[in-house]
């Protein structure tokens, strides 16, 4: 759906009237396009450890117009904020000050992105202090960009090299993450393969999408096959001819069935074995919501959205990681949603559902530690669907507003957030749950 305010107030006498009357003023979002640069201007590397030196090189490597020190009058592209060496509270103070003054040469749709090590199971009470502080320093400072620009964090996993976090640094300071807003990303020691195609990185391997018929599904197909992936796109078999359309357009094939049914893995397994030999990736798009307020709630409407949501994914989950066709380098990607975080009015099953996908994915990854495998979760806010045109107006623009970007986000946002987590650069990044909502609680 087309956020028409969006548009319009992006137009020259309506954008200058919406600022006279302190409306909001959502900027179009700087998102991906084929041969763009990563970040298009000057990118300044902030902080004084050798781990800042390492990245900055890193940097130089990637081609990018790396600065030390902002040049007076100068629009940067983005700023990197390297802080993995702090242990106390007062270490913080000189870099973000010199952060904050640099703001103020940000360009539209600038990047902001901090390295650091994350608090938890930090055992000095100071250094875990400095550490928790940055989640609070990137969060606030989400809050306060404006023109499209955003801020997020990467945390380095305990004994990972600086090196580690190349993968997640370049995913978000590109077009890619642009509804990505407010978050951190862990990684851990593992550093990031490297693509044979950097423009294909998925190149030879096989995906599986289930709820691929419409939506964001079918942008997750479609992204996974512009990146080099096989894609074996899944739906019930109401959705045949949607679903047939989709397998065309991205070159793929199509699968019939309802991923509850008791012989739903199965039939995905002797698919991918039978027309490609091994399954590289799966993406749990599948889901569906029965909103209605708990009172109102009956067994019909909690079970048929737990089945879908929930238990058809543990389910294949567990089938898939104990057959020999799940590659050994496999990727799993679950679709969660902010309601499993925040919760929602009218969507205590839903939200039971999805905050259990969150459980699933933590718990599966501390399994899959050190195996090659991951499993990783996506959280979507609200995102321009045909689910949420249906939302009333004003429900629909207040959703829209309370984001720290002011407008939902698109299907491909989402699609390309979880392209990136089945790729080689995010091999280190296991048992995660990445939020792709404009820095929003609103549920969806």
């Amino acid at each position: 759906m087309t956020d028409n305010y969006l548009n319009l107030v992006n137009s020259g006498p309506a954008g200058n009237l919406a600022k006279r009357l302190g409306l909001p003023r959502p900027a179009v979002l700087r998102r991906h396009s084929p041969g763009a640069p990563l970040v298009p201007g000057p990118l300044l590397v902030l902080g004084s450890s050798a781990a800042a030196d390492t990245l900055a090189t890193l940097l130089l490597e990637w081609n990018q117009d790396v600065r030390r020190h902002a040049r007076p009058g100068e629009r940067l592209g983005a700023i990197v904020v390297v802080l993995e060496s702090v242990t106390d509270p007062g270490q913080l103070a000189a870099p973000i000050l010199e952060l904050g003054q640099a703001l103020r040469q940000l360009a539209r749709g600038g990047r902001i992105v901090t390295v650091s090590r994350p608090a938890v199971g930090c055992t000095n009470p100071a250094e875990a202090a400095a550490r928790q502080g940055i989640d609070g320093i990137v969060r606030s400072i989400g809050r306060e960009l404006r023109a499209g620009a955003t801020a997020n964090g990467i945390l380095l996993g305990s004994d990972a090299p600086v090196q580690a976090a190349s993968g997640a640094l370049r995913f978000l300071l590109s077009g890619k993450s642009a509804f990505v807003d407010g978050q951190f990303i862990t990684v851990s020691a593992t550093e990031p393969a490297e693509a044979q195609n950097e423009d294909r990185p998925l190149t030879g391997q096989t995906a599986v999408v289930t709820g691929a018929a419409r939506g964001i599904g079918a942008e997750i197909a479609a992204v996974l096959s512009r990146d080099g992936a096989t894609v074996v796109v899944v739906d019930v078999p109401a959705a045949g001819e949607q679903l047939a359309k989709v397998a065309n357009r991205v070159g793929g094939t199509a699968l019939q069935l309802d991923i509850t049914a008791d012989d739903a893995t199965t039939r995905i397994l002797d698919h991918v074995q039978h027309r490609h030999g091994s399954l590289d990736l799966l993406v749990h798009n599948a889901g569906i919501t029965r909103d209605k307020l708990l009172a109102n709630m009956d067994a019909a409407r909690w079970e048929s959205v737990l089945a879908v949501n929930l238990a058809s994914q543990l389910r294949v989950n567990e089938a898939l990681l104990a057959s020999d066709v799940f590659a050994g380098s496999g990727r799993i990607v679950c679709l969660a949603s902010t309601s499993g975080i925040a919760g929602n009015r009218g969507q205590s099953n839903y939200a039971a559902s999805k905050a259990g996908v969150i459980g699933m994915v933590r718990s599966t990854g501390l399994a899959l530690e050190g195996s090659g495998r991951t499993i990783n979760a996506v959280a979507p806010g609200f995102i321009e669907t045909e689910m949420t045109a249906k939302m009333p107006f004003a429900t629909r623009e207040v959703a829209r507003r309370l984001s720290s970007l002011q407008q939902g986000g698109l299907p491909g946002d989402v699609a390309e957030t979880i392209a990136f987590l089945a790729s080689p650069a995010a091999a280190g990044i296991n048992g995660e749950v990445l939020r792709v909502c404009g820095q929003s609680l609103v549920g969806a």
